[in-house]
């Protein structure tokens, strides 16, 4: 997919994703034109990390959360953070 004017340049700035928040839903996969995000079980290291309410929406949502595989291809577009549900993902300088 062709870069939109509005997008930077590759490794700029990352998504971040607040797994406190995150529920799983996709919405950024599916929003994402560059492949970035993946929706799997949550590790067992950053399910320790949760709070409580994190646990326990993780555990409400079949402990699944977003991750980046693919970060290094973000072009800061704001797609995922737009479609995100729970306002779960911000962009951040590497």
């Amino acid at each position: 997919m062709s870069a939109d004017p509005a997008c930077k340049e590759p490794g700029l700035l990352r998504p971040e994703i607040d797994r406190n928040r995150c529920e799983g839903k996709a919405d950024c996969v599916a929003a994402c034109p560059f492949e970035v995000f993946e929706v799997r079980l949550i590790d067992p290291v950053d399910r320790a990390a949760l709070s409580l309410m994190g646990k326990l929406k993780s555990l409400a949502h079949r402990g699944k959360t977003a991750y980046t595989p693919n970060a290094a291809a973000c072009q800061a577009c704001g797609l995922c953070v737009t479609a995100c549900p729970e306002k779960a993902i911000k962009l951040v300088r590497r």
